[in-house]
Order: structure tokens, then sequence, then C-alpha cells
């Protein structure tokens, strides 16, 4: 398997999903001007609290908030530590307050991934 994955998990407060699908189309389109193979960005459907740990335990999610699950393929590791360094220097992004996100970023989380097991139905 000739891939790599960056998964996200973040709040985002449910009056301000609009501005963050304008956000996350805005990335979308530069993370693959920069080479992801794809970028894929959802909202929570079906998601309960855990007993123990689970995504809105995670997230410290909030009454007035919704879990937004995301991630990027790339073509390796050395793909997206190239285009993730393009995409920080990106003026379209580069520069953006943190404060004036519609999501609050303290309370994210994120890693890359090799894959194990991996299938597309035929």
């Amino acid at each position: 398997m000739a891939f790599y994955v960056d998964g996200f998990v973040l709040p985002v407060p449910r009056d301000g999903l609009d501005a963050y699908k304008k956000l996350a189309r805005m990335a979308c389109k530069i993370w693959l001007e920069y080479g992801a193979l794809e970028y894929h960005e959802c909202v929570a459907d079906d998601v309960q609290p855990g007993k123990v740990t689970s995504f809105p335990q995670a997230v410290k999610l909030k009454p007035d908030e919704v879990v937004v699950f995301s991630w990027i393929v790339y073509k390796s590791r050395k793909a997206r530590d190239r285009i993730n360094a393009q995409v920080m220097k990106d003026p379209r992004l580069a520069g953006m307050d943190p404060k004036s996100l519609p999501f609050d970023g303290k309370r994210m989380f994120w890693g890359g991934f090799k894959p194990i097991v991996s299938k597309v139905a035929e």
C-alpha cells in the first residue's frame, strides 16, 4: 500500500458550520493543488458519548457544537511532509489568526497514519 493519511477531529460550533465549510472548501482546493490525492471533511451524524472515551469526549464537545472528522490522503509520508510545508506557507492560509477560525483549535487533535489494511469495493 503506497499512501499515507493525516486524520483530524475537531469541535465546530453549530452556528459556525457554514463558515467552517467555506474554510474547508478553500483548504481542500489548496491541499489538492499541492498534490494531496484526496481530501475529506465529515460532520458527525451518529456519535454518542462513551463510558470511557468517544469523539465527543475527546474534543470536550459542548452542547452547541458538532464533531468534524477529516482526513487527507497522500502518496507517501514524504509527499505529506512536502505538501504540508507548502500549504502552511500558502498566503491563503498563512497568517490566519487562530482567534478568527470557525473552530477551537485547542481541542482539535490530529496525526499521521500508515495504512495496515485497505481495500476498495470492486
